[in-house]
């Protein structure tokens, strides 16, 4: 019983801090639990049986293993529990979803006792998460004439597992919850700190906003029993920054309903909105747990009596309250009329948009899970059966217009389009079923993808996607006690699963935190591909992109497919000339700024950004297509020319072939097959076959962009504007400003150059800096830290090539060091380079961090509040965002430079540059050609 003593060991100490007991994932713990039961003396045994029925997780765990096979025997009355009836049994099983407990299911269901087969058959008919193996063993016993499993199949083809369920509510009446003024990231929802306790879903809801907002919400259920709180962003958008399924995990479990009473901690149905509704990705993760996401419009544009916007003082729009939200207030929401309602009954908002078919689904299903395996298993068993599947689901939205063109995201999601109607072409609004071709899982949302995987049953990845990577980059900088525990596990996890993984789980090869976005950019072989990642910067500058949460993630591993509209596109074009002390993040920050002089609002909100970025070669391009997340775009397609997308191409594969020489090739081959893939991609395009994509010249954009590079003139910062007296204007990515604003007087505490938004060429900026500067004045001094870490390997193996490493190394006080890596993390800097090992690092926020109360500047994307860098009693902390040059130089100087000490310190240095005409040579590593 050592395990069981252990667990009681960690009971003792979860008390302590206010926790309930861990649910359990392990056999051989249940396995024991199972042995005191059957110990009708034992002091233990209510105490095992309580852990057993109510604390032990389902899908394919090994726990649920154990426990599915005891709940048989049970049925068969090979062991008698008084406590657990042959019913009871069967209601556990059917609480179990799928995996171990399907296996026990349709063994019953299939077995020689008629009574016990009903039962069986009954719950079975409850269950969508059966996977091909399932459907196999219920076909093969149809053909042989099985009368269970033609009734079973016969349920499945009218989809009763979904109609039998209640519908969603008419009325549902809500108390409002302000979490904040302003756009709210997802970082206060679950905070990047706390990123490895994610899975422990308990622990890690204790760090959702403050523990005062928490009380305050507790307090408010008990005042108004019956009615759920409404999380809001007012005058503001919910969830920007990233997907984080945690964050919606976190406001289900203090807001949501239960999902079962026999799974611990695992709640759905949460109730979020938003001045400026919800960001879509964070969105989609409403969507995957069944809740609602709400667009108030509850302030708005103020006007004058010529119907002209007024401005304030600083030229932005004086806004009005058209209805307060005002945390405590009971509002109602009529999901048949699709509208938002004042405890008296009057019309505040028309949110529809919030009730499409497609989500009221999701709503009524208790997530999006359920709808896409449900419409696989009936759509198996109306063919096992030879009938038509009943038309119970809503049908997918296809919207065509004739003779309209197509952008390019409308041609990806027609060639990847699942179970559309024949020969119809579908523009922007369709609901679309799209097969992935790659799929990115990171180390801080892994866990909770493997727990989704395990949920849902699933045990290998689907045969449909092409490439699937595991990464380590999210924790790469500090290898804790945290990290040991979990990172191992996970990788073990995801290469049994059919993953190529960062870290070998035989220990084989040199364990690989290469930033996550970089590995896809990289294995993205095919400009038609589409991708789905476990990070809102999962935007290629192939194909197109989508930043997901973990259970999209899994839901893409274990199906291949993913659902969603065809989102409108934003078009993006240049023109004019980089002057030569610029610098190309400069040009993405400065697409903000000219987007919203043009447009007023931001128009790349939800929408696909199509940048017409041809000359770029991946690595530079994905600089753009990296930002568009803090765009608040829902994604990105660059498009390229013949020769740069072959040069691209080419590039991938030989990072690909580096990963296949370092050992990293699964035993499936999918590495090797992508290079395949690649090549057969190029040959396509070399022989005109089919040129890189293009959208049509008749296409229909919501927007156009047109960014003349000659007003880009000085160096650009996304500052947070923390002290803006409009407190929803602080922490956007809007406020882009030029150096000249802060007249050389912004005291800089830390640099950072790091993060996926740098590639080669920024490492090679900073040791030309270096070279420059030690040219001109003998030495180089930092009057602040300067944090570098590359985002691969792959780079700092070609900088040692090429001599650019020993540079970096010469004036390192620090340098990583992979056989004895950092076990804490660093909580004061010098002020001296620091060379730190490849991965997220600063940006990330869970493990390293800036000093509090310090300014940041970064080339991160990172500026919300306490990411980087947290307030002190008496400072706000700032996370300004801004060029590897203007990083670099500020560090050194100490504070903002002006133009000409700028202009001085990269003269001569072969910044990354970018100007439509200019053709890249294919082939080339990077722009430092």
């Amino acid at each position: 019983m050592s395990l069981y003593t252990d667990y009681l060991t960690e009971i003792e100490t979860r008390k302590e801090q206010g926790l309930s007991p861990k649910p359990i994932d392990g056999g051989p713990l249940v396995a024991e639990l199972i042995d005191l039961i059957k110990d009708a003396g034992n002091e233990q045994r209510d105490a095992a049986l309580n852990f057993f029925i109510y604390n032990t997780l389902p899908g394919t765990t090994s726990a649920a293993g154990v426990k599915a096979k005891f709940l048989k025997e049970i049925i068969l009355g090979a062991v008698e529990v008084a406590e657990i009836s042959q019913e009871f049994a069967f209601e556990l099983l059917s609480h179990m979803k799928g995996g171990p407990s399907v296996d026990v299911l349709i063994d019953l269901a299939l077995g020689d006792d008629e009574g016990i087969a009903k039962q069986a058959a009954d719950v079975l008919k409850t269950q969508v998460f059966l996977y091909d193996a399932d459907m196999a063993r219920l076909g093969d016993a149809l053909k042989a004439g099985n009368a269970v499993a033609k009734d079973l199949l016969e349920s499945y083809a009218k989809a009763e597992f979904f109609t039998d369920l209640p519908d969603v509510a008419e009325e549902i009446e809500v108390v409002t919850f302000i979490a904040g003024e302003g756009d709210i990231s997802t970082d206060l929802l679950s905070p990047g700190a706390e990123a490895h306790s994610r899975a422990d879903r308990e622990l890690h809801g204790k760090c959702m906003m403050s523990e005062a907002q928490q009380k305050h919400i507790e307090e408010l259920k008990l005042q108004h029993p019956g009615k759920q709180i409404m999380l809001i962003a007012e005058k503001g958008t919910m969830g920007v920054g990233s997907s984080r399924m945690s964050g919606v995990n976190n406001v289900a479990l203090w807001t949501g309903k239960q999902a079962s009473p026999y799974v611990p901690f695992v709640n759905y149905a949460p109730i979020v909105a938003g001045t400026n509704g919800i960001s879509p990705i964070f969105l989609t993760t409403v969507g995957v747990t069944g809740g609602i996401g709400l667009d108030l419009k509850n302030w708005v544009k103020k006007v004058d009596e010529d119907g002209n916007v007024v401005m304030n003082n600083d030229g932005n729009p004086v806004l009005e309250e058209k209805y307060s939200v005002e945390t405590g207030t009971v509002l109602k929401i009529n999901t048949k009329t699709q509208t938002l309602l004042s405890e008296d009954g009057e019309e505040l908002a028309n949110v529809s948009a919030a009730f499409t078919p497609q989500k009221v689904e999701f709503m009524k299903a208790g997530g999006s899970y359920a709808v896409v395996f449900g419409k696989k298993l009936q759509t198996f068993a109306a063919e096992a059966l030879g009938v038509e599947p009943t038309p119970v689901f809503a049908k997918s939205k296809e919207i065509s217009h004739e003779g309209q063109g197509l952008t390019a995201v409308e041609k990806i999601f027609n060639k990847n389009a699942v179970g559309t109607t024949p020969g119809k072409t579908l523009h922007a609004g369709s609901d679309v079923r799209v097969q992935v071709n790659i799929v990115g899982s990171q180390d801080t949302t892994g866990l909770m993808t493997m727990q989704e995987l395990e949920a849902m049953a699933a045990t290998v990845v689907s045969p449909i996607v092409d490439g699937a990577y595991q990464s380590g980059c999210h924790t790469a900088s500090v290898w804790d006690a945290k990290a040991q525990a979990n990172t191992p596990r996970l990788m073990k996890f995801m290469n049994d699963f059919g993953l190529v993984t960062g870290r070998d789980p035989k220990g084989e090869y040199h364990a690989m935190t290469d930033v996550i976005h970089k590995v896809l950019n990289d294995i993205t072989v095919d400009d038609w591909d589409v991708i789905i990642g476990g990070d809102s910067h999962t935007r290629m500058s192939k194909g197109v992109a989508f930043g997901a949460d973990s259970g999209t993630v899994a839901l893409a591993l274990a199906t291949g497919e993913a659902s969603m509209p065809i989102p409108e596109s934003v078009k993006v074009t240049f023109k004019g000339k980089m002057a030569d002390h610029m610098d190309f993040r400069d040009v993405v920050h400065a697409t903000q700024q000219q987007m919203l002089a043009q447009h007023g609002d931001n128009v790349f909100q939800g929408r696909v950004i199509e940048v017409h970025i041809g000359t770029l070669l991946a690595d530079q391009a994905f600089t753009f297509t990296d930002w568009t997340a803090e765009m608040k775009a829902k994604a990105s397609v660059c498009i390229s020319n013949d020769e740069t997308l072959i040069g691209s191409l080419e590039l991938a594969k030989s990072r690909i072939q580096i990963m296949i020489d370092k050992g990293m090739e699964h035993e499936n081959g999918m590495l090797q097959s992508l290079i395949d893939k690649a090549d057969k991609r190029i040959a396509e395009i070399k022989s005109g076959e089919k040129p890189a994509l293009t959208p049509d010249a008749n296409a229909k954009y919501f927007a156009e962009v047109v960014v003349d590079l000659d007003q880009i003139v000085e160096p650009m910062i996304a500052d947070p504007d923390v002290n803006n007296a409009d407190v929803s204007k602080r922490y956007t990515h809007d406020t882009i400003r030029p150096i000249s604003y802060y007249n050389a007087e912004k005291k800089v505490d830390l640099g950072f150059v790091g993060s996926c938004m740098v590639h080669k060429g920024d490492m090679k900026i900073v040791a030309q800096m270096l070279k420059n500067l030690e040219a001109a004045n003998g030495k180089v001094e930092f009057k602040a830290p300067l944090v570098v870490a590359a985002p691969t390997y792959n780079i700092i193996d070609e900088m040692k090539e090429e001599g650019d490493w020993e540079i970096l190394e010469r004036y390192s006080g620090f340098t990583f060091d992979d056989m004895f890596p950092k076990e804490k993390a660093r909580t004061e800097y010098e002020n001296i380079l620091y060379l730190e090992r490849p991965g997220c690092n600063l940006c990330m926020g869970n493990q390293e961090k800036a000093a509090k109360g310090d300014t940041v500047l970064a080339t991160s994307t990172r500026l919300f509040q306490g990411r980087v860098v947290a307030d002190s009693a008496t400072k706000k902390g700032e996370s300004l965002l801004a060029s590897t040059p203007l990083v670099v130089l500020s560090a050194i100087l100490g504070r903002t430079p002006t133009l000409e000490e700028y202009k001085a310190a990269v003269e001569g240095i072969d910044l990354t540059k970018f100007a439509p005409p200019v053709q890249v040579p294919a082939g080339a590593k990077s722009a430092h050609f």
